[in-house]
């Protein structure tokens, strides 16, 4: 009986690594709007599984490497964004046509209010506001910590918020290490980074991370970064100042 467990048990471990260790393979398609029927160009698409990316040509057409069942999620600017999972069918037919819905936005009236600015350079320095962020280092890290407006409090809670046990910081970074090793893998792809790199919406970042928007700036907020920085920042920033958190979060659970 024991010899059948022991070989049972061999038999999944083998199946789970052939599983693993799949090649990838490619599928292609073509983007469209879904009412004038025409290509979408600069659409971007993320394998949120292998965290790859591709972006549409003039044609509308994209590339990328998938395994079945990985998840595409696809955005651009004025559309809504969707996520179509990789079917065997899709990659026996190597290519499909997907189609993308324009989103229908409501401007809202903006007023812009200048500054009465007099020319004297020595006056309008002093009417134009001015807010410092303060980050303060730990020893042994390779960075510091962003603690907004001077308080001072500040430093204390930079490391308040990391040894506390029941923080969001120990909740979300325990429980996620799958999602946050996505983090090295985003720095590998340059596609990624690109885009990440022109986007502000958090939205891309928040799928390959599988946490909410609003998840994000608490978990920014936690790091000690600043609001500006937090409301600011492209989500390429964003990205980097998470994964450099978790690298300082190791290190002080580890002491």
């Amino acid at each position: 009986m024991k010899y059948f467990v022991v070989f049972f048990f061999l038999v999944l471990s083998s199946a789970a690594i052939a599983q693993d260790i799949q090649p990838s393979q490619k599928v292609n398609g073509i983007i469209i709007n879904n009412n004038t029927r025409q290509p979408l160009p600069n659409v971007n698409i993320i394998n949120i599984n292998k965290v790859r990316g591709a972006t549409t040509d003039s044609r509308g057409y994209f590339e990328i490497d998938v395994q079945p069942n990985d998840t595409l999620h696809f955005t651009i600017l004025g559309y809504q964004s969707l996520r179509v999972r990789v079917t065997n069918d899709w990659i026996k037919n190597k290519s499909t046509k997907i189609q993308l819905t324009e989103k229908a936005i409501a401007l809202e009236e903006v007023i812009i209010r200048p500054f009465n600015l007099t020319g004297y350079l020595e006056v309008d320095s002093k009417l134009i506001p001015t807010k410092e962020n303060y980050r303060y280092s730990i020893s042994g890290l390779t960075q510091g910590y962003e603690a907004g407006e001077y308080s001072p409090n500040a430093f204390g809670r930079v490391l308040g918020s990391i040894f506390n046990p029941t923080d969001m910081l120990y909740n979300f970074f325990g429980k996620n290490p799958k999602e946050l090793k996505k983090l090295k893998e985003m720095k590998k792809d340059d596609t990624v980074r690109n885009l990440l790199e022109s986007k502000f919406d958090r939205e891309t970042i928040s799928v390959l991370l599988g946490v909410d928007k609003n998840e994000l700036a608490e978990i920014l907020q936690r790091c000690n970064y600043s609001e500006a920085f937090i409301q600011t920042a492209n989500d390429l920033q964003i990205m980097d100042a998470i994964s450099g958190c978790y690298e300082e979060y190791k290190i002080l659970k580890k002491k």
